[in-house]
């Protein structure tokens, strides 16, 4: 499926990359944490190495390279990327309050107490949010999934997270303006629901429903033919099983593929969790990254915007340790910031693993995950499917074997 490049050639020591199916085999295969795994490292774009273990799932065959995966929260890049196409068209800026475009988030509160079987108390009026704001998950708004405060716990009764069923995007925005704010928007960092809303942003800003508009301005020009949300009845088939982490045990079934309500269409595109793709599909996004924003003619993104998208936009140049408000999100905290919809590096030495400065990264919450290292060029594709992402440190033991593989750095001596 992949034409593999000879990895001397693009400066990898192909025995050390060979130490990567192995490992994932004995660690994470063959006991059963992970049911199934695809990898795909490349450098210029170009793939060097690619891993293929597992099933699709319970009783299931050997797993597919044309595999299906839920990318969950791997979603929000392309998000990310979809809006600031229209900031480039100059259809929306960053600096612009978010109630040029929802009017419904005119005069939110902040959480002064309250909530459960208690109503709200009365806070006073949040500082306007921004469309940045929603980039960098500045909001102030939040995931039920943080279980940490009663803010959580109403986006859990209003099942935000998990919105495709149940609510459309005007229905979405009405619910989540009429709940507080957790802080002043700018004021911290919260994984949160930013991500959606900023979807529903680029749906009223371009007229399109967003898996429309993902596939004419990004999916279509890339070649990414299997990512959408959700499934059809001619590729149904090809969508693995999803897994809930145990402690000490196998992972149980969470969501069956051949089962899985993905195959009907939904109410809600997700654009902070809902794409389905492939493996290969996501590598080109990557591929287009590498490229600073082109692939194959492709022009998805500027130079200089992906630039700005990559820095960090922590306020005095923090990392996540002293804004996060999290109990979870796709990120290390330590020596990492966060741009316009993916986290940064911004101090390697303070991640404790091998890193470049300026490298990019993000992940979903069934354990895959994805990096970008603009100085060497690398990006790596990691698929499986076991909620949630912060089971196994998967992702730092993949870094780790592939930097360990690396005998040709661009970094000048």
């Amino acid at each position: 499926m992949f034409d593999l490049h000879d990895p001397a050639s693009l400066g990898f020591d192909a025995d050390r990359l060979a130490r990567i199916a192995p490992f994932l085999t004995e660690a994470y295969v063959g006991p059963g944490k992970l049911p199934m795994a695809q990898l795909l490292v490349a450098r210029d774009g170009k793939p060097v190495h690619h891993v293929n273990l597992g099933t699709m799932g319970e009783g299931r065959e050997d797993l597919r390279e044309d595999a299906l995966f839920r990318i969950a929260s791997m979603t929000k890049p392309v998000t990310s990327i979809a809006f600031m196409q229209l900031v480039e068209q100059c259809k929306v800026a960053l600096e612009d309050p978010v109630t040029r475009v929802f009017p419904e988030f005119a005069g939110l509160s902040l959480y002064a107490g309250g909530g459960g079987s208690i109503p709200f108390m009365p806070g006073r009026t949040a500082a306007s949010m921004r469309f940045i704001d929603l980039l960098t998950h500045m909001s102030g708004f939040t995931y039920g999934l943080q279980n940490r405060t009663n803010i959580d716990a109403l986006y859990r009764e209003h099942n935000f997270d998990f919105a495709r069923r149940h609510l459309d995007s005007a229905e979405f925005v009405d619910r989540l303006a009429k709940l507080p704010l957790e802080f002043d928007p700018g004021e911290r960092w919260n994984y949160s629901v930013s991500t959606d809303v900023l979807g529903i942003a680029v749906e009223r800003i371009s007229g399109q429903r967003l898996g429309d508009y993902f596939a004419e301005h990004i999916f279509g020009p890339l070649g990414m033919v299997d990512t959408a949300f959700g499934t059809n009845d001619q590729n149904h088939a090809r969508l693995v099983d999803a897994y809930q982490y145990q402690p000490g045990k196998p992972a149980k079934l969470l969501d069956a593929g051949p089962a899985s309500g993905l195959r009907k269409p939904g109410r809600f595109d997700s654009g902070g969790g809902g794409l389905v793709g492939t493996l290969a599909d996501y590598h080109r996004f990557c591929a287009m990254l590498t490229g600073r924003g082109e692939l194959d003619g492709a022009r998805i993104i500027a130079p200089k915007t992906l630039d700005l998208m990559t820095a960090n936009h922590l306020p005095g140049g923090a990392d996540l340790t002293q804004l996060s408000e999290s109990m979870f999100s796709e990120s290390q905290n330590a020596g990492v910031g966060f741009g316009l919809g993916f986290a940064c590096v911004i101090d390697p030495a303070k991640t404790l693993m091998p890193a470049s400065k300026g490298e990019f990264y993000w992940g979903g919450a069934y354990s895959t995950a994805f990096f970008v290292d603009p100085v060497e060029a690398i990006s790596m594709v990691f698929m499986t499917q076991v909620y949630p992402s912060s089971a196994y440190p998967i992702r730092r033991q993949l870094k780790t074997l592939i930097y360990s593989a690396l005998s040709d750095s661009r970094v000048p001596a």
